[in-house]
């Protein structure tokens, strides 16, 4: 019996020892601040800013919280290329972004904040990922729901500034090459 009482405890003290440090730092999260944080950050050290512009009622929206932006290169990537928001459209707070101030605007059905309405250059559909430049400059808003691969390809043609040379076809064509080109070479 004595010999029982051992192992439970050896079986114990063994998941204790894995499980704790899991739990502890478990998986990568996004580095989410404000838009008055990242406007700050970037000022010191310049970084694009890429928001993830959602709703509360948007399934599309939970569905990239719950997949792409869970995926742990996903993560990584963004955390080290971007400084990332994550940005409510139908906030009511007033928000302070580069030297403007945005309010919430009730009407009807489409209430919105009119941040959300100049990230996206007026067309309000969720979710949507907004790339800013360095300057503070809307690059573009991309709109729906993106694989992780895709969303992957797309921070990185942003993040490179390929977009300032090179059209997205062409850029999506060769990237997919250079994919292949390496699973090639490994094996």
């Amino acid at each position: 019996m004595s010999c029982m009482k051992s192992n439970s405890r050896h079986i114990i003290l063994f998941s204790l020892l894995v499980i704790v440090p899991v739990l502890a730092f478990g998986q990568p999260k996004v580095n989410w601040v404000s838009f008055e944080e990242a406007e700050r950050l970037s000022a010191d050290n310049p970084k694009k800013i890429m928001v993830d512009m959602y709703t509360d009622w948007c399934t599309y929206c939970k569905k990239m919280d719950s997949g792409p932006l869970c995926k742990e290169n996903i993560i990584n990537y963004i955390n080290d290329n971007y400084y990332a928001v994550k940005f409510n459209a139908e906030s009511k707070k007033n928000i302070e972004f580069n030297n403007q101030t945005y309010k919430y605007v009730k009407s009807g059905k489409n209430s919105y904040n009119e941040l959300a309405l100049e990230l996206t250059r007026g067309r309000l559909s969720y979710p949507a990922i907004v790339f800013i430049d360095e300057d503070l400059n809307i690059i573009q808003a991309i709109h729906g729901y993106m694989h992780p691969d895709k969303l992957e390809k797309v921070m990185i043609y942003f993040s490179d500034d390929y977009f300032k040379t090179t059209p997205w076809v062409t850029f999506q064509r060769n990237f997919e090459s250079s994919i292949k080109a390496k699973e090639v070479t490994q094996y």
